[in-house]
């Protein structure tokens, strides 16, 4: 089971990573400073396997490639939304973190709660309310990224 993080509507790339920061080239080091403009309590205590879950339009603003790593490094599974950023969404499949747009849906989940994520089958799983989420899997080709790690892993074993 993975804890959810709960965040609102357009939540930017500037929010998910501040660009005060991208002068630091390590990644492990930048992610230290992940959603501390909208949540200081994020960096200091997440957790590897934790879900962040958010309203419409997660990631907007730049294309920043920052955004999706950050919060990889920080050990989050996948992000769920009602709507991601396009770029967002393309940069979060190109690192192999999965992304899942499920509507309205997201509405049901708050912070605290206990999921499960079965992303082949769509199914997320409310633990601690017993209730389940019917969404569509993430397309085949784009699993296999995630399996891979990313789209450069991915690539890579094609060869």
């Amino acid at each position: 089971m993975s804890k959810v993080w709960r965040y609102g509507d357009h939540v930017d790339t500037d929010v998910i990573i501040p660009a005060r920061y991208l002068n630091i080239a390590d990644f492990k080091e930048l992610s230290e400073h992940a959603m501390e403009d909208i949540d200081t309590s994020f960096a200091a205590n997440v957790q590897p396997g934790d879900i962040m879950v958010a309203g419409r339009n997660f990631g907007c603003g730049s294309s920043r490639e920052h955004a999706p790593i950050v919060l990889q490094q920080k050990g989050i599974k996948c992000i769920i939304a009602d709507s991601f950023a396009r770029i967002f969404y393309r940069n979060a499949i190109n690192i192999g973190l999965p992304a899942l747009e499920i509507g309205m849906e997201v509405e049901k989940i708050e912070a605290g709660d206990e999921l499960t994520v079965d992303l082949a089958k769509g199914e997320i799983n409310i633990v601690n309310k017993g209730i389940t989420i019917h969404t569509n899997p993430l397309p085949e080709f784009v699993q296999k990224i995630a399996d891979a790690g990313g789209l450069i892993n991915f690539v890579k074993g094609a060869q």
